[in-house]
């Protein structure tokens, strides 16, 4: 009977509702069902004095603090701008060591670690922190900018490091208490406590290929790349975004789920240090409410296809312009964010059941995933000849280049690759990504297309048209050489 009171009194203090005898009885029951599905809440002052200290003590040393050095050149005269004086001070540039800061998680006693990819892409030396004080040099493995993930690897010598292993993200719940580790701002390695506030969010605008698991645990700059962590000890997900207007936590944090990171883990060790992530072959949109209406779908979402790559998994599945994809392995597919990422976080030669709608039925379909194909070669070619697109490397567009620069859905022609700051074609305002579809009104499709063309234009005036961005377009440029 104290006990009772004493826990009503704690409730009321805390400004929540209090629960009639009726009600308690009730949460009793949906407690007791929780606890037969390995989850419950507090019911008593002894459970609510209990400590996350002995499950922090066990995974804390496992989870590293990342720092990154990238040297720059500068000119004295930096302070007015380089290209204002055209660069003439080469002899007399100075070096300035920039570092910057986050957080790792440790996978294996020898030494694999993960990272966010933005935590170290600008670095050309990475170092690789333990909470006990060792440091080590660390060597990029792997790095895809679309999922903003890196793999690194440390070597351990003659000792051990502390790891973690991961945990099934497609197990967790919203309401789930959780741990996020990392080293925020920098000032030393802190943990903070949250629950996971939602599942598969997709179209943050944090990555190109991403569903992440929400958190309210306090995540804040230098926490990227470290772990959240579940109440078995086990990786979840790994620590990458945040929403706020300040710049930090507002109680609205990322992870990349676990089981796509270890799905990245595998496809490394498999392909031999490479990872190669399946494809689909398809262009289309996501099925809004209008379109729903006219095709009649029940509910607003799907993924309608526009085009379908000849050859490609969908074209030998069978795939259609016009179906509309409505789900992948039993998993409901609502937009493009989410069908790319169930895509992105399968494995080359795996079977999916799809299911679609054509004609208004809906029916089932066999999908096997392959590796996108290299078809043209990419025959990288450094454009020397004088033009406005002087200095810019090109190559031809294929499904598996299209992957490896992030360009979903642009499968043929020729692309930039590399625009080096400060050469003609980076001073004339091509980037890479751009795809070059006309030179001078004349269309190119290959790397040698665009070759010709340059070597053979003989007037000051240039014209090209572009896609950038799914846009096209039109750039007329008088240059002389």
């Amino acid at each position: 009977m104290k006990l009772r009171l004493v826990v009503a009194t704690l409730i009321t203090a805390l400004g929540l509702v209090t629960l009639q005898p009726a009600a308690l009885a009730q949460t009793s029951q949906q407690s007791a069902g929780s606890v037969a599905a390995g989850r419950t809440v507090p019911d008593s002052a002894v459970q609510i004095q209990l400590s996350f200290a002995p499950l922090v003590r066990a995974t804390a040393p496992a989870v590293v603090n990342i720092f990154t050095r990238a040297e720059i050149a500068r000119s004295p005269m930096a302070l007015f701008g380089d290209e204002f004086f055209n660069a003439p001070f080469g002899g007399g540039q100075t070096e300035k060591i920039e570092t910057a800061l986050g957080s790792g998680v440790i996978l294996s006693s020898e030494g694999l670690v993960v990272t966010n990819y933005h935590v170290i892409r600008d670095g050309t030396e990475v170092e690789v922190e333990l909470t006990d004080g060792r440091e080590f040099n660390a060597e990029v493995l792997f790095t895809d900018s679309a999922a903003d993930l890196a793999l690194l690897q440390v070597d351990p010598g003659d000792g051990s490091l502390p790891f973690l292993r991961f945990g099934d993200s497609d197990s967790v719940e919203i309401g789930d208490l959780v741990l996020a580790i990392g080293n925020p701002f920098g000032v030393g390695q802190t943990t903070t406590m949250g629950i996971v506030s939602a599942l598969a969010r997709t179209g943050t605008g944090v990555t190109e290929v991403g569903s992440f698991i929400q958190t309210d645990a306090a995540i804040n700059p230098g926490n990227s790349g470290g772990a959240l962590i579940d109440m078995n000890g086990d990786v979840i997900g790994i620590n990458t975004a945040i929403f706020s207007g300040s710049g930090t936590s507002a109680g609205v944090g990322f992870a990349i789920p676990a089981n796509f990171v270890a799905n990245t883990v595998r496809a490394l060790e498999e392909g031999g240090g490479t990872v190669i992530r399946p494809w689909l072959g398809v262009t289309g949109e996501t099925v809004t409410e209008r379109m729903a209406r006219v095709l009649k779908l029940d509910d607003q979402g799907g993924f309608l296809i526009d085009d379908v790559y000849e050859p490609s998994p969908a074209f030998s599945a069978g795939l259609q312009t016009g179906d509309v994809i409505l789900g992948l392995d039993g998993e409901t597919i609502n937009n493009f964010d989410e069908m790319r990422y169930a895509i992105a976080a399968s494995r080359v030669g795996e079977v999916m059941k799809t299911r679609i709608l054509r004609d208004g039925a809906v029916r089932e379909v066999t999908l096997q995933l392959d590796a996108p194909p290299e078809v043209p070669p990419r025959n990288p070619t450094l454009l020397a000849e004088p033009s406005p697109l002087e200095g810019a490397t090109v190559v031809n567009l294929s499904p598996a280049a299209a992957q490896d620069l992030d360009m979903p859905g642009n499968w043929t022609g020729v692309v930039i690759s590399e625009a080096p700051r400060g050469s003609t074609a980076s001073r004339q305002g091509f980037a890479v990504g751009d795809i070059i579809r006309t030179v001078n009104r004349v269309s190119v499709e290959t790397v040698e297309d665009i070759e010709d063309v340059l070597a053979s234009a003989n007037s000051p005036r240039w014209s090209f048209t572009i896609e950038r961005g799914g846009r096209a377009i039109t750039i007329r440029i008088v240059f002389r050489s």
